[in-house]
């Protein structure tokens, strides 16, 4: 049985938290095709002998791969009901992303606020923070979306 998934403006609060769902293992070959795909050919994520040098125990992931994955964690609590994404602001890396980590990512709603263009829409403001099986935080960023209501709000007219 097909469900809606997402929530609507109403449902957030500030201060309200999510768990995300289950997460993600990478594996080696998806982080070094994703590395290909967006033309990222550092050695960095394709030479363990190169990552070794350099102090780390295995390739790392692309961050990028880090933070698209991060934020697709969130997007079926978030802003899986559709809207327009605004932005990231304060995008912070911590601990490396090796190969056969498994992530995990929970946000909380920092604001709320009407939108200007549509009274349809809201705009929420969320922090998000992934982190790998040790607990260890891998990344962290606050992003903004419009987020549909479930109700028009009121517009004064003039």
């Amino acid at each position: 049985m097909l469900r809606a998934k997402g929530n609507h403006f109403e449902a957030f609060e500030v201060g309200k938290r999510f768990e995300h769902h289950w997460g993600r293992t990478l594996r080696h070959s998806e982080a070094a095709l994703f590395s290909t795909l967006t033309l990222h050919f550092n050695p960095l994520y394709f030479n363990r002998e190169y990552a070794a040098a350099l102090g780390h125990a295995d390739t790392p992931v692309n961050p990028l791969m880090v933070f698209t994955l991060v934020l697709g964690l969130s997007v079926e609590d978030l802003s899986e009901a559709g809207g327009a994404f605004l932005g990231v602001d304060d995008l912070d890396y911590g601990a490396a992303v090796y190969p056969d980590d498994t992530l995990t990512a929970r946000s909380t709603v920092v604001a709320l606020r009407d939108s200007s263009s549509s009274p349809m829409m809201g705009i929420a403001t969320w922090h998000t923070e992934g982190f790998n099986q040790k607990g260890e935080r891998v990344i962290s960023f606050v992003r903004t979306n419009m987020v549909p209501r479930l109700k028009p709000r009121e517009v004064a007219v003039q």
